[in-house]
């Protein structure tokens, strides 16, 4: 029985740092803001380099928290099926 407190303890600790973890990232692709154009200047190709980089780091971090929600969500999930089947067991 403490094994099973045990593993569930973790489970417990891993849906936090999934959740923290996803926050964390969406707070760092909030964070980085990309150099507004006026209209009356014109576009180099450094520019749009600078544009590209800053929207592919932006999808990355973005993929990484989606993919840490989804984590948090299977484990809560998990969880949530391990405490119903102990209470029909019990």
């Amino acid at each position: 029985m403490l094994l099973v407190t045990v593993a569930i303890f973790l489970l417990d600790l891993s849906i936090v740092a999934a959740a923290l973890l996803s926050g964390v990232f969406w707070w760092q692709a909030s964070r980085r803001k990309m150099r507004r154009i006026c209209r009356n200047e014109a576009i180099d190709s450094a520019d749009f380099n600078r544009m590209i980089v800053a929207y592919n780091r932006t999808q990355i971090l973005n993929a990484r928290a989606a993919l840490a929600t989804a984590t948090a969500t299977f484990l809560a999930g998990l969880r949530l099926s391990a405490s119903m089947v102990l209470e029909v067991i019990a």
